[in-house]
């Protein structure tokens, strides 16, 4: 028999909408150069698929900690952020024990916090997205949460919360999670926290960089807390093909990945300023590689004028605070072009 928890879920809707230009899923907009496709080819050629991957992800680990500058001990891998997300909402206090949840934000804590049956405490973000610090400390006095999830940048606002307001709640005695999946497109990270502290983690994904086909996310914290965490870590979770190519792509291929995060946030504040210039459109600062933005029509209007024009990006009015909001991703230089020139013409 099904739980009865189970059939009050709803699952996590991605976008699937077939179009020609598609910024609906934050990925990086350039494909990996041929020299770098050839490699990975020759290399995953050479793999025996009979076989099982290695469970410690050695080499991976050794390449990610050159890449972010620490320890190899310091790193938890999972097949996406997800599953870290899944480990940490498992492993962090006890089941019946609260967690807070800033919200609009990655519906994916919610959707795993009720999936364990954890209860939830969702607090809405002020008027400029900020974390609502007062209403916050209300609820510590009332349920005291024991966990918290940060996106940093936030997802889908694209703004950083406060640092200071952060640190206020996580003194009251919780486990913070930053999740810095936009990082690279930010700088902003609570790195130094996550290596330091055992309330406080970070995470990070290849996702958002141009390997979401990977699906490699990345848990960085003390080498206490990775020992604690990998416990309950699902075996072989890291393919075979995924941890070759990665590695791969790491080592030859890092110019290409910095010089396309240079070009995606050079275009979000071109794209940010044109959004401006559209009358009835407003538009948030951002600090990751999508913007977000509101229209004085219903989201789903302007979702689906833009898809007959061949342009699909995400309607997040479903959420609480996004009425009549949506949320590009920053394409290529002509996908954005194209994008702008549709939305003109839908509002108009």
């Amino acid at each position: 028999m099904l739980s009865l928890r189970l059939k009050s879920l709803k699952a996590y809707n991605t976008e699937t909408s077939k179009a020609k230009i598609k910024l609906s899923s934050n990925e990086l907009p350039y494909e990996l150069p041929d020299y770098l496709k050839t490699r990975i080819a020759q290399e995953i050629s050479k793999i025996p698929l009979n076989r099982y991957p290695d469970p410690l992800c050695a080499e991976l680990k050794e390449v990610l900690a050159d890449f972010f500058g620490i320890k190899e001990s310091n790193i938890l891998l999972g097949n996406g952020s997800d599953e870290l997300i899944y480990y940490i909402s498992t492993a962090v206090g006890e089941l019946n024990e609260a967690v807070l949840i800033p919200v609009p934000t990655f519906p994916m804590y919610e959707i795993i916090s009720r999936t364990l049956g954890r209860p939830r405490i969702e607090v809405l973000l002020k008027e400029d997205f900020d974390l609502d610090l007062e209403k916050i400390l209300e609820v510590f006095k009332e349920r005291k949460p024991i966990l918290a999830y940060f996106s940093f940048p936030n997802n889908p606002t694209g703004n950083l919360f406060s640092k200071e307001k952060i640190e206020r709640i996580r003194s009251e005695g919780l486990f913070a999670v930053l999740d810095e999946a936009y990082y690279h497109y930010s700088g902003n990270t609570f790195l130094k926290d996550a290596l330091e502290r055992e309330d406080t983690v970070v995470l990070r994904t290849l996702s958002k960089i141009g390997l979401a086909g990977l699906r490699i996310g990345i848990l960085i914290g003390k080498e206490e807390i990775i020992k604690e965490l990998d416990k309950i870590r699902l075996p072989f979770n890291i393919t075979y093909p995924s941890q070759v190519a990665a590695v791969l792509i790491l080592r030859e291929g890092r110019e290409f990945i910095e010089q396309s995060i240079k070009k995606v946030v050079s275009e979000r504040q071109r794209v940010y300023f044109e959004l401006q210039n559209i009358k009835g459109v407003e538009v948030f600062p951002s600090k990751a590689n999508f913007i977000l933005f509101r229209t004085p029509y219903p989201a789903s209007f302007v979702h689906e004028e833009l898809l007959k024009r061949g342009v699909l990006i995400r309607n997040m009015s479903y959420l609480p605070g996004l009425e009549r909001c949506l949320r590009v991703s920053i394409g290529k230089e002509e996908e954005n072009d194209a994008f702008l020139e549709a939305l003109s013409e839908v509002i108009k």
